[in-house]
């Protein structure tokens, strides 16, 4: 091989490496810690609802409100009318959700805290119904991608 060869080899080693070590110098996104910080429309599309006391999985369906920087929706339970929601991210980052059944009036209340780690996919709190005053843990965990 001639030195020509030799140098036109080194340098074009130098290029092909340039590229993936800046690539390696690029931090890796953080989780976000507050639900605060998670952009809106990253609430929008499908959730799984577990609820302490209730048999099987609610499917839960958010959108963009059209009145506020928030998100409505509907959930489904199995046997059941579909109920509708509206809600948003309080000023202390919790998840906070109205239920209806009617459409009218509140029938329950949803309040969340977004879980460490899951980058904004998964949420505990207590879902309060307005009928007995009762109180059940949930979880919802993302179940698709936002739209």
């Amino acid at each position: 091989m001639t030195r020509r060869h030799l140098l036109v080899a080194a340098l074009a080693s130098c290029f092909l490496a340039v590229p993936a070590a800046w690539a390696q110098d690029k931090p890796a996104a953080a989780c976000p810690e507050n639900a605060r910080d998670i952009p809106t429309q990253s609430f929008y599309g499908s959730w799984e609802a577990r609820i302490e006391g209730q048999a099987g999985i609610a499917t839960m369906v958010l959108e963009r409100h059209p009145e506020y920087d928030g998100f409505r929706g509907t959930l489904k339970r199995a046997g059941q009318p579909p109920a509708q929601l509206a809600g948003d991210i309080d000023p202390d980052g919790q998840l906070a959700l109205d239920e209806s059944q009617d459409g009218k009036s509140i029938s329950a209340s949803w309040s969340g805290a977004l879980v460490p780690g899951t980058c904004g996919k998964e949420f505990k709190g207590t879902w309060y119904r307005s009928s007995d005053d009762s109180s059940h843990d949930f979880v919802l965990h993302r179940s698709g991608s936002w739209r």
